[in-house]
């Protein structure tokens, strides 16, 4: 088994891949790739179990084929150092034994029997599915997967959920201090179709997906959900158990409305943060007439600090108060010039908006409050 490639190509699709394996896998084979070669076409596959994503690419001067599994971090270490050049593969079909020859050397190692790497889910019957662009899955995925939880008693925490309607693709994700909801009213379906897709499949996505102008085909079975792109197919096991009513938390008709510029609220934060406890993080918004007062202070080591900016407020003066990082990472996620915050009282969740949705789109996020001690 022989054949030809670009190093750069090939560390590029073997990177993708890799960031699915696991180092001391139960399995001992995981921590390897699997090498595919049928004609001139080379497949790689990889797999933590329970989430495998399978690539393929061209090469030159293919003889032979078979498969064959290599260490995915000994392979990755050594490409990693080529600049860009042709890198000759002979592999041994009998001990497995792989030799790299480059324009200056020669490199060896020894990989293990192809046949043993577990086999990929095959693809559900009575499945549903659908498709949208790369593009648009990417930036819902950037939108929602920083609300995933890590919450070992409440699993269904740890994912994004996808819920799509004959009206709309609802993508939601909470950790119960937080809440994303993502609308997306061109993808539709005349089913109903509803998977929670885990926090570690998602981040994969993020990655592969950066460099992909296609189309996604989503597909979800009783078990698994599967995404097919170019010449990538990801399967992952999606998260059992009911997601929570998510709109039954969003509070309605919340009376107190402030538009602020995004900026300038998200840099007051950030400033003043860095005079919040440490411990509760908390930062107290005072609203009144046409302003914010932004403060914070940690009493045990007697520092404070305070901004006003100001803002368009409609509503009774109040105050109420935020977990600092949380609310700078909305701030920042968002791409509107300005804000909108919606808020009913003091106790009660407040809902953070774009002033302007993006074409397509509609965003909200929410956020619980903290109680004040003052």
């Amino acid at each position: 088994m022989k054949f030809e490639v670009s190093s750069s190509s090939l560390f590029s699709q073997l990177q993708a891949v890799s960031r699915v394996i696991v180092p001391k896998n139960s399995l001992k084979i995981l921590e390897d790739v699997l090498f595919e070669l049928n004609g001139s076409l080379l497949t790689m596959t990889a797999s933590d179990g329970e989430t495998t994503i399978r690539t393929s690419m061209d090469v030159q001067a293919a003889e032979g084929g078979g498969k064959v599994a290599f260490g995915a971090k000994l392979l990755l270490d050594t490409l990693r150092e080529f600049p860009e050049q042709p890198l000759t593969f002979v592999i041994d079909e009998q001990n497995f034994g792989l030799s790299i020859t480059s324009s200056n050397g020669n490199y060896s190692f020894v990989g293990e029997n192809g046949d043993e790497y577990p086999e990929m889910p095959v693809e559900e019957n009575g499945g549903h599915s659908f498709a949208m662009p790369a593009e648009s899955l990417l930036d819902a995925i950037n939108k929602t997967i920083f609300c995933t939880a890590d919450d070992e008693l409440r699993p269904v925490m740890n994912g994004i959920f996808f819920d799509l309607r004959p009206e709309y693709l609802a993508m939601v994700a909470t950790d119960a201090h937080r809440l994303v909801k993502l609308l997306r009213p061109a993808i539709k379906s005349e089913e109903a179709i509803q998977f929670i897709l885990p926090k570690k499949p998602a981040a994969l996505l993020k990655n592969v997906l950066a460099k992909e102008t296609d189309e996604v085909t989503v597909s979800c079975g009783a078990k698994n959900v599967r995404f097919a792109f170019g010449r990538t197919l990801m399967v992952c096991r999606q998260i059992e158990g009911k997601f929570p009513n998510y709109d039954a938390v969003i509070p309605q008709n919340n009376q107190n409305v402030v538009m602020v510029d995004r900026q300038t609220m998200y840099n007051a934060c950030k400033r003043v943060s860095v005079f919040a406890n440490s411990s509760t993080g908390q930062l107290k918004l005072a609203l009144s007439e046409n302003s914010i007062r932004i403060s914070a202070q940690d009493i045990d080591f007697s520092t404070s600090a305070e901004e006003t900016i100001s803002c368009s407020y409609e509503g009774m003066p109040m105050a109420i108060g935020f977990k600092a990082p949380f609310l700078i990472e909305i701030l920042g996620l968002l791409t509107s010039p300005e804000v909108r915050l919606e808020l009913a009282d003091p106790a009660r969740a407040g809902l953070i908006l774009p002033s302007e949705d993006a074409e397509d789109e509609k965003l909200l996020m929410l956020l619980m409050p903290m109680l004040l001690n003052d």
